[in-house]
């Protein structure tokens, strides 16, 4: 079955599902569905939770299939988890899946995959079929520009503050679309609140000017500027200020894929300020994005997305190498003149 992500919680406090399945691009999104799945796991008694990284390349899925098959020793149920990430189950993950699917049963184990956005043959898949038939489906969407103000001002509302329209509109534009940013500014808003609800002009920019001297929100300009040399004191300013590498490598892909998509729809025919204005590139960004694309060759760019695979596998632990190091290659990858 279907579930909208903002009716999940309505969903869960009714029923718990035997599978689930989590797809899409926006990361903030897909990891609070998630752990709302998994807290109403807990709930239900599964205190033993086993993951299987299917997003690397040596995974095997006999090993999913010989634990779900297996008896838990310490618990009655289990959560299953399993990151698929941009990888295709191939013949024997859809086998396996599926085989799952058709034993599973209420009150046994729960199984969460996970995966990026899903194509159109894939959503046809027997596997996902097999899941829409005994579990839930739940596509992640990102939040366009046009929403993005709605979506904050939401979520203020939700931690009990509220938000003056022009201290709305620069909170927005300076998270550009990544709701983790947007998150994170907004516990960030309400220490600075304290006892005033109310957030107005002077506040946000008090906020703003408080963040760290290297952000990771300027790491996207410097970027597509291509100005390696700059990219990279700013990474290392980053990681000496101990920020986490999840929010860099969001912001990495997120550019580097947006750059893959705008080469293909150039050398298909369509307009680049089409394919940006389709894109949902920001206005202000679109001498910046564009400028880059008309730079970088499709053979840099297909480095560079084989580069940011092997900094997710770095940083989860499936690659024995520094995600960091990593962020600094593709920046050489991606400079002016290379």
């Amino acid at each position: 079955m279907q579930i909208y992500p903002n009716k999940l919680a309505q969903h869960l406090s009714t029923s718990l599902l035997p599978v689930y399945l989590v797809s899409g691009e926006e990361p903030l999104q897909i990891q609070e569905c998630c752990d709302a799945i998994r807290q109403a796991a807990r709930k239900k008694g599964c205190e033993e939770r086993i993951v299987h990284h299917a997003d690397n390349g040596s995974f095997n899925w006999n090993d999913f299939s010989a634990d779900s098959n297996a008896l838990s020793l310490f618990a009655s149920q289990r959560l299953i988890e399993v990151r698929l990430g941009k990888q295709k189950t191939g013949k024997d993950g859809s086998a396996a899946l599926v085989e799952y699917c058709e034993r599973c049963e209420p009150d046994t184990d729960i199984l969460l995959i996970t995966a990026d956005k899903l194509d159109k043959s894939t959503l046809n898949s027997k596997w996902v079929k097999q899941i829409d038939s005994v579990g839930g489906l739940l596509r992640i969407w990102p939040v366009e520009p046009a929403q993005l103000p709605n979506w904050i001002d939401q979520r203020l509302r939700q931690a009990g503050l509220s938000i003056e329209s022009d201290a709305l509109k620069l909170l927005s534009d300076r998270v550009e679309g990544n709701l983790l940013a947007a998150a994170q500014d907004i516990e960030k808003l309400k220490l600075y609140a304290g006892d005033n609800s109310a957030i107005n002009l002077q506040t946000v920019q008090e906020a703003v000017a408080d963040s760290a001297r290297f952000n990771v929100y300027d790491l996207a300009d410097s970027l597509l500027s291509g100005d390696a040399e700059h990219c990279i004191r700013m990474l290392r300013g980053v990681r000496d200020e101990g920020t986490d590498v999840a929010p860099v490598h969001w912001i990495f892909r997120k550019e580097i894929l947006l750059l893959v998509d705008l080469k293909t729809a150039m050398n298909e025919g369509t307009n680049p300020a089409q394919a940006m204005q389709r894109l949902g590139v920001w206005k202000n960004r679109q001498h910046l994005v564009g400028s880059a694309v008309k730079r970088l060759s499709a053979k840099r760019l297909e480095r560079a997305t084989s580069q940011l695979a092997d900094a997710d596998q770095a940083f989860k632990g499936a690659k024995h190498d520094d995600p960091w190091r990593i962020f600094e290659q593709i920046a050489v990858n991606l400079k002016t003149h290379p």
